[in-house]
């Protein structure tokens, strides 16, 4: 639910990468504002004043999903948190607003919430209105097999025709009067497609599918953010355990949710994110490219919450903690298929921490949640780290990260852009695959770099992007 859009740098990138510079933060930024709005921001569910802790000019009013900050306050630490911002401000500065374009240093955290509630895709794009709509189809409990070759008068690949089946039942076939969007995910996508006989000839020559079109690129380049969280106890009880270590609080603040979306369950546990680059003579930078966008492009993120971060503290007490993410990995992974069968599941290796890279960045965000917690604002009321990072070698705490860090669920790039001429890539700007006639991809596998942020926000932006070029073709 993190609402975080990337940086100016990220989408810049994009358009660089591809030759089109509709791809580029100043092209992308109305889709997030009010010419074309993706985003409705709306009052936090505790009705606080929001002074000073976002900037209205950077988002949108008339849009579909629902944006906001935190609707529950805990007021001593969010008090320390800020004050951190003042005794470490070339570390941690303040930053108004991380959706702006410039999110390095440390502000409120935005979520897709309104009114206590989740804001979604399906809360709004699919909302009673527009769900009602006579053009609109949905088919539930379908899977989609494959994509049905249909090559046009000059016998170029061509596809118009999808089949969907339910396990166990029989196939139908659908026909598009114009053409296909596939928008199945950066899991999804990749699956279909070398089903429909199109990725790399020799997966698929392997399990007996006949290639339609060679296109090695499909489900390779797949990244996503590895993380892992940390946290230290307090002396204070201002901390989401109040509720989560008390079942009649619990139990109080469901109902109070119940009644008016509004208590301590109208949040996701963050409230406070830092993004932070490495330090520019960092070591790993002698055998490695930076592989962010640029400079104002954050390495790792640091998700500051009032309570425990991440699983596994079972002790009572009280706690704050730092989720801790790299949002630029080098390590890359894959999803592909190993049998012919196309409701069988995909085979994904995400790659995780296969670069030195990634493992040395999350090591320097577990040393800046340190430094975080150990400004003076907090040396009264931290009472000791829950696991002891400090007195272990570097290659136990290695061995802890490898065993802990998971993924963001973030995934992208499996059918990324490319230039219209790049000999790689899956789909060309206008999101259309290359070599194929009347087949689009729409959805998270088409972004080619992981933008430096959760991918929610850069998805939607896709989505609007997409639905504009699709009408640019067909109006």
């Amino acid at each position: 639910m993190f609402y975080t859009r990337g940086t100016k740098d990220d989408f810049d990138r994009y358009a660089k990468l591809t030759g089109d510079p509709g791809w580029s933060w100043d092209a992308i930024l109305p889709y997030f504002l009010k010419a074309k709005p993706n985003e409705k921001w709306v009052p936090p569910a505790d009705h606080h004043d929001t002074r000073g802790q976002f900037d209205p000019s950077v988002h949108g009013t008339a849009g579909f999903i629902q944006t906001s900050i935190s609707g529950f306050q805990y007021p001593i630490f969010q008090s320390k948190v800020l004050q951190t911002t003042k005794e470490l401000p070339n570390v941690f500065p303040f930053n108004l607003d991380m959706n702006s374009g410039k999110p390095l240093g440390l502000g409120w955290l935005q979520y897709t919430i309104g009114h206590g509630r989740r804001s979604s895709s399906a809360t709004s794009y699919l909302a009673p209105e527009f769900i009602r709509r006579e053009n609109l189809h949905v088919l539930l409990h379908a899977q989609v097999s494959k994509l049905v070759d249909l090559r046009n008068a000059t016998g170029k690949l061509s596809f118009e025709r999808f089949t969907h089946a339910w396990a166990g039942m029989s196939q139908f076939t659908a026909t598009a009067s114009k053409e296909i969007v596939l928008s199945a995910g950066t899991v999804g996508t990749p699956n279909i497609l070398m089903h429909s006989g199109i990725g790399d000839q020799g997966i698929l020559n392997a399990l007996g599918i006949p290639t339609l079109l060679h296109l090695p690129s499909v489900g390779q380049n797949v990244s996503d953010q590895p993380a892992f969280a940390a946290s230290w106890a307090v002396n204070f009880n201002q901390t989401m355990e109040l509720v989560t270590q008390n079942t009649t609080r619990f139990n109080e603040a469901f109902a109070e949710w119940n009644r008016s979306h509004t208590g301590p369950l109208v949040d996701f546990s963050p409230t406070y994110v830092a993004w932070l680059r490495l330090d520019a003579d960092s070591p790993i930078f002698e055998n490695h490219t930076d592989p962010s966008a640029g400079l104002d492009t954050p390495h790792i993120e640091l998700a500051i919450t009032p309570g425990v971060a991440g699983f596994g503290v079972s002790e009572p007490g009280h706690f704050v903690g730092a989720g801790m993410a790299l949002v630029t990995p080098i390590s890359r992974g894959s999803v592909t298929i190993n049998s012919s069968d196309p409701l069988a599941p995909p085979l994904i290796d995400l790659g995780m921490l296969t670069s030195d890279f990634d493992l040395f960045a999350l090591r320097e965000a577990l040393k800046r949640a340190q430094q975080f917690f150990d400004t003076p604002v907090w040396r009264d009321s931290i009472i000791g780290p829950v696991e002891d990072f400090e007195n272990i070698t570097s290659d136990a705490l290695d061995e802890i990260i490898r065993n802990t860090a998971g993924p963001s669920l973030h995934l992208v790039g499996s059918a990324g852009m490319s230039a219209r001429d790049a000999p790689y890539g899956v789909v060309d700007p206008d999101l259309l695959v290359k070599g194929v006639e009347g087949l689009r991809i729409v959805d998270a596998s088409v972004l080619p770099l992981i933008p430096s942020a959760h991918t929610q926000a850069a998805t939607y932006v896709v989505a609007e992007r997409g639905a504009d070029l699709i009408k640019q073709r067909w109006e």
